[in-house]
């Protein structure tokens, strides 16, 4: 269950429910599917809830509880996957076990929230706390990132962002450059414009393939309108994977914010198993992947220029493309493949719920 991310999220639907499904499950998906204008995948039994966007929460949350009530007796173990979705089931009586799927540091997001005054952030910090300690102490946690097992007190299970990696994968080209994921100022938005004004002089192409938030959508619909660069909102993650077959690079230009410091973003590890070369701004998790694996290059916080001239020193030099290329997929394959982890995913929840399958 969930009302904030989108039905087609990749962790949510294209990795644990695809799990679940394949481990010979039933799955029933609460999502804002209406909200979202996206419909049930035909593997599920879809049922549709209210967004909870901004400030306009609580009749989302409200429907949650409704639901979770209504289906408490039928169902062998909830899953849910936001904050928000902690107030439906606190307190309902007669539950099946509820797992919470803690996909980022909650009061870390909060400085990114700009419809959040400044004022409030401070209680708000306080209260989502005192909830994930209540979480910890009354639900079980599955974790996205080891990085998060500081905020608590007991030891939880850590399933983490994998990808799925293709067995074989196109060469990189010299004349794409692309991004995938979430728009917004914080992970990039004005470089990746700025950096797409710079390479469009040199004939490379930049496109981005994500959701753009409210502040974010002007932003790219005149840089559209400009020629700039290509932009193809949100589209199904296993649609969207296609779209990084032969880029040039893959871009992920995080800003220097809490919740970034200790989370290794998913799209890098999604354009290693694509073999697309890495350029990213140095937030830790990235740089070490990064690093570690020799998949791309780490460049300055906010810095266009520098983004582009790493973009064109790739495209003039197709050794040192193919083998970043390679390298990063070769590393993807062995060690951010889901299908290692989805196992271990299915039975955290099958020993939870008390059945096999």
């Amino acid at each position: 269950m969930t009302v904030v991310h989108h039905p087609e999220d990749a962790r949510i639907l294209h990795r644990q429910i695809r799990a679940l499904v394949d481990a010979g499950h039933e799955v029933t998906y609460a999502a804002p599917y209406t909200a979202r204008g996206a419909v049930p995948r035909s593997w599920v039994t879809g049922v549709d809830l209210p967004r909870a966007a901004e400030r306009r929460r609580v009749t989302a949350v409200r429907a949650a509880r409704r639901l979770f009530k209504s289906m408490r007796g039928r169902v062998d173990l909830a899953l849910i996957h936001d904050p928000e979705l902690l107030l439906a089931v606190a307190g309902v009586r007669k539950r099946p076990p509820v797992v919470w799927d803690v996909h980022e540091d909650t009061p870390a997001t909060l400085s990114l929230k700009p419809w959040l005054p400044a004022f409030l952030r401070p209680p708000v910090r306080f209260l989502a706390r005192l909830m994930e300690a209540t979480a910890e102490r009354h639900l079980h946690l599955l974790l996205a990132e080891t990085a998060y097992t500081g905020r608590f007190r007991k030891p939880h299970p850590v399933v983490p962002n994998d990808t799925w990696v293709p067995d074989t994968v196109s060469p990189p080209g010299d004349d794409r450059v692309v991004y995938l994921g979430w728009l917004s100022e914080a992970r990039g938005v004005h470089e990746a414009v700025e950096a797409a004004r710079i390479l469009q002089r040199h004939k490379v192409t930049v496109e981005l393939i994500g959701y753009a938030d409210p502040r974010t959508r002007p932003v790219l619909k005149e840089a559209v309108e400009q020629g700039i660069l290509e932009w193809r909102d949100f589209m199904p993650n296993d649609e969207a994977l296609k779209r990084l077959d032969g880029a040039l690079a893959g871009l992920s230009l995080l800003h220097d914010e809490p919740n970034y410091r200790h989370s290794m973003p998913t799209k890098i590890v999604e354009y290693m198993a694509h073999g697309v070369p890495v350029i990213t701004t140095p937030s830790p998790r990235a740089v070490e992947l990064v690093e570690r694996y020799r998949s791309g290059a780490v460049v300055p916080w906010r810095d266009a220029e520098a983004i582009a001239r790493v973009v064109l020193r790739l495209r003039d030099d197709a050794v040192e493309r193919a083998e970043t290329s390679a390298r990063g997929y070769a590393a993807a394959r062995a060690n951010h493949h889901w299908p290692n982890s989805a196992p271990r995913f299915v039975g955290h929840l099958e020993e939870w719920a008390g059945v096999k399958s």
